[in-house]
């Protein structure tokens, strides 16, 4: 399967994009205030297109065009999460500044961005200093502060779950690249730590928490965890089976984001367990596929962002559906290839892109390192 993880990887991830438009196209006529009805689904489509062009690119990229962009890449992302704070330019929506907007782009989320370029970065750091990665300065501040820049901006933005998924990508990457864990546990406590002092200290955070904790509670089925609760009741009038596509009711109003962030359960209520379990069958492939593309890369920089950007689609999927399911408190991640959004579309669709080039030169390498490996003598016997 490791020989063919790119095809594999295609697939799974355009099953879950075809899934993502269907079920926009039955969520998307309900959302409140559109007065296009197919507004999200078409919007999708087009950014599924520019998405495919972005993957085309990326995946005929060489990789010493990556090395040569990745330092101004690196410093326009954290420029751009920057003007997230500017007024006239970032945009709060829903009490988050996530979003900036430019007259010809339009509105646009620079940390879908940020998280594919800091593990391209990661990966060009330690490629650059392979034999210190188990030293401190090297082998930790260093990359700890490439990483903590944009982590430290996203989550200003009140944006936590986007860092903590970016978080545990890069962490990831200096773990399997042999930094030392003598410096990245007591790290990782300290962070563990500051973030729960944050979340005490924020009423929106600790209110989550709390309903999420008691969700049978009728003050908080009424406030914030009316989401996780109503998702529960979608996935409860689904069953096994499924009501059917478009039969689904809590997408009606009562499920609020429904074609955004919490998807998942309107694919359960309409689609049953095969809808469920098969997204979670092909996020499971993209796992494996991309792993697979790590083990099989040629250097150390194409490895380290094999890696990293697995993880960087792969847990923030596991995080929307724990959320969705109520196995995690409410956060706000999009489900990748699914959700609507046209920023994370685009930019989880290059970075599938990349793994695929990614693949195919490891492959190259194998062809000619083995050239007589396909080839079919034969002779006759007298």
């Amino acid at each position: 399967m490791l020989r063919h993880s790119s095809i594999f990887l295609i697939i799974a991830v355009a099953l879950l994009c075809g899934l993502g438009l269907v079920m926009l196209a039955s969520t998307g006529v309900w959302v409140r205030g559109m007065e296009n009805p197919y507004y999200f689904v078409t919007r999708q489509a087009f950014m599924i297109l520019i998405g495919l062009t972005a993957a085309f690119g990326m995946a005929k990229m060489p990789s010493q065009w990556l090395r040569r962009l990745t330092p101004l890449a690196y410093i326009t992302a954290c420029v751009l999460l920057a003007l997230c704070f500017v007024p006239g330019i970032g945009i709060e929506e829903y009490g988050s500044k996530r979003w900036i907007k430019f007259p010809i782009v339009g509105q646009f989320q620079p940390s879908e961005a940020a998280k594919m370029i800091v593990v391209i970065a990661l990966a060009l750091w330690f490629t650059r200093w392979q034999t210190e990665v188990r030293t401190f300065w090297r082998g930790f501040v260093v990359p700890g502060i490439i990483i903590a820049i944009p982590i430290g901006l996203i989550a200003a933005e009140t944006d936590v779950g986007t860092a903590l998924s970016l978080g545990v990508a890069a962490g990831a990457v200096m773990f399997c690249i042999g930094t030392r864990l003598r410096y990245m546990v007591p790290t990782a406590l300290i962070g563990i730590a500051g973030a729960a002092w944050f979340i005490y200290n924020n009423p929106n955070r600790l209110g989550r928490i709390q309903s999420w904790l008691d969700l049978e509670n009728p003050i908080h089925q009424l406030d914030r965890g009316m989401q996780q609760w109503r998702s529960l009741l979608a996935l409860g009038n689904g069953g096994p089976w499924g009501v059917g596509l478009g039969n689904g009711v809590e997408k009606f109003g009562t499920l609020t984001f429904a074609h955004i962030d919490f998807i998942y359960p309107v694919i359960g209520e309409e689609l049953g367990l095969p809808g469920t379990l098969g997204v979670i069958i092909c996020y499971v492939v993209i796992a494996v596929c991309g792993f697979g593309i790590a083990l099989q890369a040629r250097q150390i920089f194409e490895r380290c962002i094999a890696l990293g950007l697995t993880c960087m689609i792969v847990v923030p999927a596991m995080v929307n559906i724990g959320v969705t399911t109520a196995v995690l408190p409410n956060d706000g991640l999009p489900l990748p290839f699914i959700s609507y959004g046209g920023t994370s579309v685009v930019f989880s669709l290059a970075a599938v892109g990349l793994l695929v080039g990614l693949h195919r030169r490891s492959q190259v390498a194998v062809n000619h390192a083995f050239p007589l490996g396909k080839e079919v003598r034969l002779a006759v016997r007298l």
